[in-house]
């Protein structure tokens, strides 16, 4: 199979030899894939959390310094230029020091956008998917020799080495070659492969080469205030990609009327319907997942995932791989072998309880649509009613704003559970004013209406000890949510005799 081939990187190289670079928050995911990228690219990095992982551990033992005191005088004297997570305030000491000092302040976000300069840079937007996608199309041009570096939000045990080797240690990056070794693009820029995350506009940073954009619909209304805003901005996102570039779009349900309009660069459109450029095929039976081409390209896999969202995220990785050259059948086969993301739709475990099992399942999803995608594939995918069970999430919402401006949509995702528990809202970003303007209850107060058996407990342990009198043999648990509520899946595996 032949592919397009005159993709190029765009933008100059951040040259950072010489230079030290400071990251606040560096024990996040994309904070400690980007630690490793400036390093590798001639900076001297270190940085600071507020609290010790296996992240910052991994990082002190490549040598990258990391401290967890982040007073104003903990700041190196020789910093050049500071990174901030999208976690850090621009009240933090650190960030306010440096600015004091006049060091280039950075977000993750902008720094990311430069590293992209001399790369042939991908990045991966939508409202859901991201990490998935991200982490599928890295292990599979890794199997295919492309020797990509990328930059996930979630740690996966396949992206360093690719989905046909053996699992490795959960990461989220990979450092990959400075120019491509083989396939389509042999010799060009080095990939670098980034999700792009729409919050905050920070994906307006980024200079893909290529890009790919999934469904787009309302959410960070906090930020944007309406869909139409939303819309205007994954345009503006997909005019930063350069003539010789590629955007990848939903055939379905993105917009892309509005974001590709006026458009220099090639457009190609993936989804099922036949009048798309890609087009994806799916049988929840058996999971076969096929992806065609009207140039009679066909490949298709039996996906370890289930759920038709993933067979979505799965078939926009493949056409990526192949649009930057990866052979299609190394790319299947990698497809096929791929086991998953932390925390995205990821099987954590069987609890022995009298008289039989509860089978514990973990999701990131925090938005309705990720929510009502991840608990109808879950019945599809264990059937628990054909053994006398139930479909019982705990369902954690994630910002009170997000809640607020999404409660009916909320209030009607949850159709696939049988039982849910909500606990507090996670308080992340939103004012203290807004804090107040909604609540746990309110959202079971319209599941109930709806008929859904709902009630809201904390703390985690309350509600570990009350999954214990309502889990009964052949039920499926799951938690959900972007913030900790993983703790009462682990707590309740962990309580078992």
């Amino acid at each position: 199979m032949t592919t397009r081939t005159e993709a190029v990187a765009s933008h100059a190289v951040w040259n950072l030899t010489g230079t030290h670079a400071y990251l606040v928050g560096i024990g996040g995911c994309g904070m400690s894939g980007l630690a490793r990228m400036l390093g590798a690219r001639g900076a001297s990095v270190s940085g600071s959390d507020m609290t010790r992982s296996a992240v910052t551990d991994g990082l002190a033992r490549e040598g990258i310094a990391v401290g967890f005191d982040q007073g104003a005088g903990t700041l190196p004297e020789a910093c050049d230029v500071l990174i901030a997570s999208a976690a850090v305030r621009p009240d933090h000491p650190q960030v306010l020091e440096a600015e004091r000092r006049g060091i280039t302040v950075l977000t993750y976000a902008e720094a990311l956008g430069r590293c992209m300069g001399g790369y042939t840079a991908v990045s991966l937007a939508g409202t859901h998917g991201k990490s998935t996608t991200t982490a599928m199309l890295g292990a599979a041009l890794t199997d295919a020799g492309l020797d990509p570096t990328v930059i996930v939000g979630a740690t996966c045990a396949q992206l360093r080495n690719g989905a046909l080797s053996e699992p490795g240690e959960p990461v989220g990056f990979r450092v990959g070659a400075e120019r491509v070794p083989a396939g389509g693009l042999a010799g060009a820029p080095g990939v670098l492969v980034a999700e792009s995350c729409e919050f905050n506009r920070s994906f307006h940073h980024h200079r893909p080469t290529i890009a790919s954009v999934s469904a787009i619909e309302a959410d960070h209304l906090d930020i944007y205030g309406s869909l139409d805003a939303v819309v205007e901005a994954f345009a503006e996102f997909a005019r930063l990609i350069p003539p010789e570039g590629t955007l990848l779009i939903a055939h379905d349900g993105a917009h892309r009327r509005e974001v590709t309009a006026g458009l220099e660069c090639t457009v190609e459109t993936i989804g099922f319907s036949p009048d798309a450029d890609w087009i994806v095929g799916f049988d929840p039976a058996t999971r076969t997942t096929t992806l065609s081409r009207r140039d009679g390209l066909a490949i298709e896999w039996q996906a370890p995932l289930p759920g038709v969202h993933n067979a979505t995220n799965a078939a926009t990785a493949a056409a990526l791989a192949i649009i930057l050259g990866a052979d299609p059948d190394t790319v299947a086969r990698s497809l096929g072998a791929f086991q998953g993301v932390d925390r995205r739709m990821q099987f954590l475990g069987t609890r022995a309880i009298p008289g039989g099992e509860v089978r514990v399942w973990d999701d990131y999803g925090h938005h309705p649509t990720e929510v009502e995608h991840t608990l109808r594939a879950l019945r599809e995918h264990e059937r628990p009613h054909e053994h006398a069970g139930r479909l019982v999430c705990v369902f954690q919402p994630h910002q009170h704003s997000r809640t607020r401006f999404l409660l009916d949509e909320f209030a009607a995702a949850f159709g696939h559970a049988d039982t849910v528990v909500v606990p507090h809202i996670y308080f992340v970003r939103d004012s203290e004013a807004e804090k107040h303007k909604v609540s746990a209850g309110d959202l079971v107060d319209r599941l109930r209406s709806r008929g859904v058996h709902a009630m809201h407990l904390y703390p985690f342990e309350a509600i570990v000890e009350q999954l214990e009198v309502v889990c009964r043999p052949g039920d499926v648990l799951v938690t959900m949510g972007a913030g900790p509520v993983w703790r009462v899946a682990r707590g309740f595996l962990e309580a078992q005799a």
